[in-house]
């Protein structure tokens, strides 16, 4: 799937929004992707996350054993990626502000984990997720997301596989420029922001 077919299915879902957005990094963007919008579509979530199981070198794929996402994000990718790669899909969540696997959900020691995320703008959920895999036992072989927000600049520790990579500008909320600033700002996602 080349990168104008991803945008055209963000597009088609209407999930490429313009305006103020706040991202959960606390930064302000005038663009945002609304994965859970172009997610919706079950199909669209299928071809979405085979484009991106295609892009993971083989010698990758082949030490995958389980994916673990982050909710509530990644949780929809994540189950769409496990099942394109045919392995198991589970998620991490924060009950108490840190990511933890629940709800029964267990790594033997040493399975070769697929962190997957929607969108990745700082790493740090990435991180954080990679950390709480690692110490419920998992070994991170790679992470993936639909959307790489980084301008490509993200270390995650491990081999990273964006499907597109979307350079956006970003700005601190003291920083915006005239045109930003003058807009009312929006949260549109499912984390409160830093």
């Amino acid at each position: 799937m080349t990168d104008d077919e991803v945008l055209a299915e963000f597009r088609a879902a209407e999930a490429l929004l313009e305006g103020h957005f706040i991202l959960s990094s606390g930064l302000r963007s005038p663009k945002y992707l609304q994965c859970a919008r172009v997610l919706m579509d079950g199909a669209r979530a299928e071809r979405l996350a085979r484009a991106l199981a295609a892009k993971i070198p083989a010698e990758i794929k082949a030490k995958i054993g389980a994916v673990v996402s982050p909710a509530m994000g990644g949780v929809i990718i994540g189950h769409e990626m496990g099942r394109a790669l045919g392995v198991p899909a589970m998620f991490v969540e924060r009950p108490d502000g840190e990511f933890h696997l629940r709800r029964g959900f267990a790594l033997a020691p040493g399975t070769g984990v697929l962190m997957v995320e929607d969108v990745v703008t700082t790493g740090l959920s990435s991180r954080e997720a990679i950390r709480s895999i690692e110490a419920a036992g998992g070994t991170v072989v790679a992470a993936a997301s639909l959307v790489d927000r980084t301008g490509g600049g993200v270390d995650l520790g491990v081999p990273y596989i964006p499907l597109i990579r979307i350079d956006v500008p970003t700005y601190a909320p003291d920083a915006l420029p005239p045109e930003l600033a003058a807009i009312p700002a929006v949260k549109p996602g499912s984390r409160a922001a830093a």
